[in-house]
């Protein structure tokens, strides 16, 4: 017998990732099909369609497909033994949707292992190319929800976010008003997840509770479909998306189509698909209290929390590896080009003169703060560079060296502050764990960990998706018996510690949290008067 492993899938919106990892949690193949390189017939850009609106954003569902069939096909030639595959789960971007037509889950079922899939499955979609996460296009339908449903604060507290463009509620109701034939042809609505899940379990996978809190359409708190938004959205939807799941679910055996054409075991399981940040969460072992924080062209923070409060600001999503918990989801767009300007600007283009600079300064930088957003932000809507002195005063420069600490501790009073908008709190036993490029930056970690009074971790994690959605096949196969995800990861590498907070970083920190959430109100935009708030 070979050894068991584990696949975890990747579904994302460049490339289909995958990686197999034994028993001891090591990886032990990896590969990846890049979109516009691997697949050029389908002529996308970035793995997309931007259609001439410039807010509708498409990809085409068969390219999805035909990179299955085309990663399975690298792995039988470099002679991957399928048949020690015990169970596997994945990830999809988050947001997108698929369309099946009516019929189609018979073709599934019944695909000929002589074919590739992709051509089995050519006829299946009623919607060919389908609404992604980059889609803005929905903006009337957005309204339209918020309305039907008493608000966008009610909205919230309901499904775990206000409105969103690119939320599949939105560009189900889209699709319904703009082409009702369409949608009438339309017998199952998937997820790129659920999607996923659907063609390796042969029937159409439900989905689960974590990527469906990114749906505006269910019940965070109940886990079950809002009637009210369903009805907001389009006729007849409850039964298009069937029942959603617990994250940790068996979906049943693999389909005997890849028995028969790869030598996979009958018994091997499919767990549940969720969302790629979900699956993050689990990739980067996050626990009660901790945050993760990735500090990329756009920074982003995944919270676990006990309890939430939705905001108009932000995402509550279901916890994929605890259903009893919550996971939390910030974005900020002006994350590292932002920090690269001022790096540019205050010194000489170097990250160690800006180091420097950063040590040179004391914490709390004598009361002086900055908001600093190139482009129009997400978390707070603000855009333009707005410095403050100790006296609240605004004033139209600082010195280099104090421009750099002030956007450093900016950008991490904003994290810390939103974060505990949506019911985060920083407990004895928090850590809070970084990636991305300025991660390496141990000047930069220190600012993060005395902002938020808690050890900096590092953690290498090129493929958090991936390998979580790994971690998650296995934790499927125990779940049932309470075996929590943390028991099944404990072999993996732990993450490093890079800082501590300095003593007395919180009593310094504590107010100018209060004075640095004060002065955000006053530079929010104003649509209604075209202008920024004084």
């Amino acid at each position: 017998m070979a050894a068991p492993c584990y696949l975890g899938w990747d579904f994302s919106t460049q490339q289909l990732k995958v990686i197999a990892i034994d028993e001891q949690l090591r990886v032990i193949y990896e590969d990846n099909v890049h979109f516009d390189k691997d697949l050029p017939e389908f002529k996308t850009q970035g793995g997309v369609y931007i259609h001439s609106d410039r807010l509708t954003v498409t990809s085409p569902v068969l390219m999805w497909v035909k990179a299955l069939d085309m990663i399975l096909e690298k792995m039988k030639s470099s002679g991957f033994n399928f048949s020690q595959i015990r169970a596997l789960s994945g990830a999809g971007q988050q947001h997108g949707s698929v369309y099946w037509k009516k019929g189609s889950s018979q073709i599934l079922k019944n695909a000929s292992p002589e074919l590739p899939l992709h051509q089995s499955l050519k006829d299946c979609f009623s919607v060919s190319d389908s609404p992604i996460w980059m889609d803005s296009s929905t903006a009337s339908q957005c309204r339209e929800l918020e309305k039907a449903v008493g608000g966008a604060q009610h909205l919230a507290r309901v499904t775990g976010s206000r409105a969103y463009e690119r939320f599949t509620g939105n560009q189900i109701a889209k699709i319904y008003s703009q082409n009702p034939e369409v949608y009438k042809q339309t017998e199952r609505i998937s997820l790129v997840s659920s999607f996923a899940a659907s063609l390796f379990l042969g029937t159409y996978a439900p989905i689960d509770y974590s990527d469906g809190s990114g749906m505006n359409l269910l019940q965070i708190w109940e886990k079950a479909w809002s009637k009210s938004c369903l009805d907001a959205c389009a006729p007849g939807l409850e039964e298009r998306l069937g029942c959603p799941v617990p994250s940790h679910s068996v979906l049943g055996p693999i389909s005997p189509y890849y028995s028969q054409r790869y030598g996979f075991s009958p018994d091997c399981k499919v767990v549940a698909f969720t969302g790629d940040n979900p699956a993050s969460l689990a990739g980067m072992r996050l626990q009660e209290g901790d945050i993760a924080i990735s500090l990329g062209t756009s920074d982003t923070l995944f919270l676990w929390i006990q309890e939430p409060t939705p905001a108009l600001e932000g995402h509550i999503l279901c916890n994929p590896v605890d259903s009893q918990t919550y996971m939390a989801l910030l974005c900020f767009k002006n994350g590292s080009l932002m920090r690269e300007r001022i790096r540019d600007d205050c010194a000489s283009g170097s990250w160690d003169e800006f180091s420097k600079a950063l040590s040179s300064t004391v914490a709390g930088n004598s009361g002086n703060l900055g908001f600093y957003f190139d482009v129009m932000e997400i978390t707070p809507e603000a855009v333009g560079i707005h410095r403050f002195n100790r006296d609240n005063q605004k004033v139209s420069r600082f010195p280099k060296e104090v421009e750099i600490r002030a956007l450093i501790e900016g950008q991490f009073m904003a994290k810390r502050i939103h974060a505990e908008k949506l019911g985060y709190k920083v407990l004895p036993r928090t850590r809070i764990l970084a990636t991305g490029g300025a991660s390496h930056n141990k000047k930069i970690l220190q600012v993060l960990s005395d902002v938020f009074n808690a050890p900096v971790f590092t953690i290498d994690t090129a493929n958090s998706a991936c390998l979580g959605s790994a971690y998650r096949a296995i934790h499927g196969l125990v779940a049932e018996r309470n075996v929590s995800l943390a028991d099944v990861v404990k072999l993996a590498p732990e993450p490093r510690l890079a800082v501590t907070p300095t003593p007395g970083a919180e009593e310094l920190y504590c107010p100018l949290l209060k004075r640095y959430a004060e002065l955000e109100q006053k530079v929010i935009y104003n649509p209604a008067s075209s202008c920024l708030v004084k």
